[in-house]
């Protein structure tokens, strides 16, 4: 089971999402808790500035991007559309 933790830019891109996004973005994240590498999830490692992070989907244009500390334990850091994230 992993442990979550957030980073205070994660926190405040959540709390500016809709009622709705946010529900779905809690879903993904227990859904993470379970299994993160679930095929809804469509974990996948990334590149450039966000070199040894990850990302999963929340939506087709929503992704949570995270930073694996522990083996137990990750940190998501930023959260927000394709556009937003990969400027």
């Amino acid at each position: 089971m992993q442990q979550l933790l957030f980073h205070k830019r994660f926190q405040k891109q959540l709390q500016k999402l809709s009622a709705k996004d946010k529900r779905i973005t809690e879903e993904c994240l227990h859904l993470f808790i379970d299994n993160p590498f679930d095929l809804k999830l469509k974990n996948h490692p990334l590149q450039g500035s966000y070199k040894g992070c990850r990302s999963i989907n929340i939506r087709p244009d929503l992704r949570a991007i995270y930073v694996q500390l522990k083996a137990n334990t990750v940190e998501f850091v930023a959260l927000g559309s394709h556009s937003q994230l990969y400027k």
